[in-house]
């Protein structure tokens, strides 16, 4: 189509997001010696969703469990950055596991922005599990709509 238009540093990066998604997710599972399936400390990953408006760039990332003060969100040179920690919290040393699928350790999730944003209005906010960041768009990367005129 013609007025398709792609843009390839967009793409790159989404790649980028999954090519290291990929790459995370297939060196955190480890096998015992008995063959149980247990996750490796520190290497999860929290899924993530992003979304952008006009005016805003918002991202979503699940982190069940989590306390705020174990988690970070930084941003410089339009890379946005979340860190955490999950701890593995077991009431007492005689319990028997016979299976752990949930996923403890630390994490890291770093994103590349297509858009430039305002870094000091940007907000941060978590509930229930789902940190949710909102990413304002500077005024020069908003998309502007010129009006054509027909002769």
């Amino acid at each position: 189509m013609a007025g398709d238009r792609r843009d390839p540093l967009k793409d790159l990066a989404q790649l980028q997001d999954k090519m290291n998604r990929i790459f995370e997710d297939s060196f955190s599972l480890l096998r015992t010696g008995e063959g149980k399936e247990l996750f490796a400390l520190g290497s999860w990953v929290p899924p993530v969703d992003i979304y952008e408006t006009e005016d805003t760039i918002v991202l979503s990332a699940e982190l069940p469990g989590m306390k705020k003060e174990d988690m970070s969100v930084e941003i410089k040179d339009n890379t946005l950055t979340i860190k955490g920690e999950r701890k593995f919290e077991h009431e007492s040393e005689a319990k028997n596991y016979s299976r752990i699928e949930r996923s403890y350790g630390t994490f890291q999730r770093v994103f590349t922005l297509a858009h430039l944003v305002q870094q000091d209005k940007i907000k941060a906010r978590y509930e229930n599990g789902i940190l949710e960041i909102i990413l304002p768009k500077a005024e020069e990367s908003k998309t502007r709509h010129i009006k054509v005129k027909v002769e």
